[in-house]
């Protein structure tokens, strides 16, 4: 389609807004002390980009600037890193509190959305993680409907958001960005976190389309790799739990990708004008017995469960596409320089020790 001259000098001022790296434009992450959003932040001062962080605990946004060298609250790994002191601003924000991030994103050209609960167990599903993922997002995305200045929004998915439809994963199936899950698989399974991805996202893509909004998604699997932040995630833990006594691993095949890669994969959906729609994310998919195996090579002699779950046949694993992925340049860190960067990452941090 041919564009008509105002048009075409939109679309190259459009162009040169996204592309290229920072130089002091503003962007917002929302959740900043968790896991991809701690890498996120860097990578983003690392090219330049003036962000503002949203955190959780108001006792940490208020005292942000009084930290000393011992104290462990969840931000002082961001404040630490280059370019922070000057480019850096922590803002209080809760995903459930309607406006709570109006400041944040007012005046960004981007806003990456990471913010949104993590973890297998849920006593209480609804209030634990649908409503922080499903209301939470909706809450960000109202914000940034309110600010013109926005170009883009990159939303944190998950490849739970993909491949939960009831249709069998297989070594011949490949999946790709048009798998949707199905909430009532879900809830059939009560896959209360793959529901709160699910639900999540397919939120979000009504909204934006009904607001105007530009955004794409970043649909990751198991995301490993170093930890910035002093806590344990729940992907991290997934590991360091073969080392601290596990008898058994788990009968499950998945996806694995290096956090960096991920990281990376948010800013580049950002900055190219091009990107689109949802880009799953993995460097391979793999069975925990393959993970053990590349395990027991890295660290020979280490205590490693030896044994699966469950006397079931071993779950097969599948094909993700990595098609769409390629569009936006990334080169995959191979899952075993994944998996030595995770593991001596928790040593340092002391949440392994062998």
């Amino acid at each position: 389609m041919k564009l008509k001259a105002g048009e075409r000098e939109r679309e190259r001022e459009r162009e040169r807004e996204m592309s290229g790296e920072g130089s002091g434009k503003v962007v917002c992450v929302t959740g900043a002390s968790g896991y991809i959003a701690s890498w996120l932040v860097k990578l983003l001062l690392d090219r330049g980009y003036t962000v503002r962080a949203t955190v959780r605990d108001p006792d940490v946004f208020l005292k942000r600037l009084h930290y000393t060298a011992d104290d462990p609250r969840k931000v002082k790994h961001l404040l630490a890193l280059d370019g922070a002191k000057e480019r850096l601003h922590l803002l209080k924000a809760l995903l459930l509190e309607d406006g709570s991030f109006d400041a944040a994103v007012e005046g960004c050209v981007g806003v990456f959305h990471t913010a949104s609960p993590f973890f297998i167990d849920a006593n209480d599903p609804q209030t634990e993680l649908l409503d922080p993922a499903v209301k939470g997002t909706l809450n960000v995305l109202n914000s940034c409907a309110k600010v013109s200045s926005i170009k883009r929004v990159v939303l944190t998915s998950s490849t739970a958001a993909v491949t939960c439809n009831g249709r069998p994963l297989t070594p011949e199936v490949v999946v790709d960005e048009s798998w949707f899950s199905d909430p009532d698989v879900c809830k059939d399974l009560k896959m209360w976190y793959v529901l709160s991805k699910t639900l999540a996202e397919d939120s979000a893509w009504k909204f934006v389309k009904e607001k105007g909004i530009d955004m794409v998604t970043i649909n990751p699997a198991m995301v490993i790799g170093p930890l910035l932040q002093p806590t344990l995630n729940t992907s991290a833990a997934v590991i360091a739990n073969l080392f601290n006594g596990a008898k058994t691993y788990p009968n499950f095949s998945i996806g694995w990708v290096n956090v960096k890669d991920v990281a990376t994969a948010h800013i580049l959906a950002f900055e190219l004008p091009s990107a689109n729609g949802r880009y799953c994310l993995v460097e391979t998919v793999a069975h925990y017995s393959e993970i053990v195996k590349i395990l027991r090579e890295l660290y020979p002699g280490v205590p490693l469960p030896d044994k699966c779950a469950d006397d079931n046949p071993l779950m097969p694993t599948y094909q993700l596409s990595k098609k769409k992925t390629e569009s936006l340049g990334i080169d995959y860190i191979p899952l075993k320089v994944s998996l030595k960067d995770t593991v001596e990452s928790l040593k340092e941090k002391g949440f392994v020790k062998f």
